[in-house]
């Protein structure tokens, strides 16, 4: 079958739908003073929000890629589009805390199986060597939520009230609905579907444990020093905190070009592009620390800090894709997400105790760097382990269940 054209607006489609579920799940890091003072909490319980959701997703992408397995691509990507718009509006309704932590978990859900599913959707959307753009064009739309998305919304919760923000989110979900209905092309129910028993076997596989751990520790090390980025600048920078906006605004600007700029590598190159981009990301974190005592070269650093940190993500999804052949694929691309979200959690656990150790804020970036330096030896113990090379069977777009919508 000869390879598909560049089918653009499919690849808008997922990136609305990858905006939405980026903006619910960052969002409320700008809300918890309303959403604590209107619940009656402490800002520490309401953070238990963002760790609820972390939790949701690690937990729910592999069960809902078992329960989707078989059911066709696009259903799935709507079916999980309508979940995240009830998991919104139930948001929106909840009338106290415990409510809300369930919603949230409700929405987490649908998290690691979209990105997992829309992976692998955008691979057979274009021609098989531009998939790892593809799943950058994909995942631009979640650095967009991080640039635009978050920003809009807690001006809205702070104006309007925090439910106000997750009514907006949904009507982002309603629009993502819309769009995948209308521009991802139909498939038919994968009939060839491997068995629990057959999945989970092949990811059990040296290569694939030690490529999932690559992303926890690569990311682990972003979220180590971008969960107290703010204070940083602040407290060390010497930055007022009237600035900061602007210059995560810069920050984000980075993130966008460096989540592009590692998929077109990834594209020709996806093991060196990976090493070079956690290389690169280990010698910003240095560069961070040693330049933070001056403005103009520490905002330089954020800036270059956006673009290695995120230039990791497509290389990273795509070398998870690549360790594993067969319609395992989607468990395992899910199965990464969750290891994104682990690797949060990690990497702002380990930036706390830091600080609580009494090394203060700035040991946060050697300790940082010393994260993606290790994922640079797990990323090799994954080649070196791997039975044989799949990257072919991954990028493949040969589908003979693909129909025209």
């Amino acid at each position: 079958m000869p390879s598909p054209s560049f089918n653009r607006a499919g690849l808008l489609a997922l990136a609305i739908g990858a905006f939405g579920i980026g903006l619910t799940e960052f969002v409320i890091m700008g809300l918890l003073p309303e959403v604590s003072q209107d619940l009656g909490m402490s800002i520490p319980h309401a953070g238990l929000l963002i760790s609820g959701y972390a939790l949701g997703v690690v937990v729910g992408a592999p069960l809902m890629t078992l329960v989707t397995g078989r059911w066709p691509q696009k259903f799935t990507l709507i079916l999980l589009m309508l979940v995240f718009i009830v998991g919104n509006a139930l948001c929106a309704l909840a009338t106290d805390y415990t409510l809300l932590m369930i919603a949230r978990v409700i929405t987490a859900f649908a998290h690691g199986t979209f990105f997992g599913v829309g992976s692998i959707v955008a691979t057979r959307l274009v021609p098989k060597e531009r998939t790892a753009s593809a799943i950058a064009l994909m995942l631009t739309g979640l650095t967009v939520a991080n640039v635009l998305g978050v920003p809009f919304g807690t001006w809205l919760g702070q104006t309007y009230g925090w439910r106000s923000t997750f009514w907006a989110v949904t009507l982002v979900g309603v629009l993502g609905l819309l769009v995948l209905t209308a521009f991802i092309p139909a498939d038919r129910r994968d009939a060839r579907a491997p068995s629990l028993v057959s999945e989970l076997g092949s990811l059990k596989q040296s290569s694939v444990l030690f490529a999932l751990l690559t992303t926890v520790l690569g990311f682990g090390g972003c979220f180590a020093l971008l969960t107290y980025i703010a204070p940083l600048l602040t407290d060390v920078g010497g930055f007022s905190s009237q600035s900061v906006p602007g210059i995560l605004l810069l920050f984000g600007l980075g993130v966008v070009a460096g989540n592009l700029i590692g998929g077109h590598f990834a594209d020709r190159y996806p093991f060196g592009t990976l090493m070079v981009c956690l290389l690169l990301l280990v010698l910003t974190l240095i560069a961070l620390r040693l330049a933070i005592v001056h403005p103009v070269s520490t905002i330089i650093c954020i800036v270059v800090l956006g673009i290695t940190s995120f230039s990791v993500s497509t290389p990273l999804q795509f070398w998870v894709l690549s360790r594993v052949d067969g319609p395992a694929q989607v468990m395992a691309s899910s199965l990464n997400q969750s290891a994104f979200n682990l690797g949060n959690a990690m990497g702002a656990a380990i930036g706390g105790w830091v600080i609580q150790s009494g090394a203060g804020m700035t040991a946060i970036p050697w300790v940082a760097a010393t994260m993606p330096l290790a994922a640079m030896l797990t990323a090799w113990l994954s080649l070196k382990t791997a039975s044989a090379p799949v990257m072919s069977s991954t990028t493949s777009t040969d589908n003979p269940d693909t129909e025209t919508a």
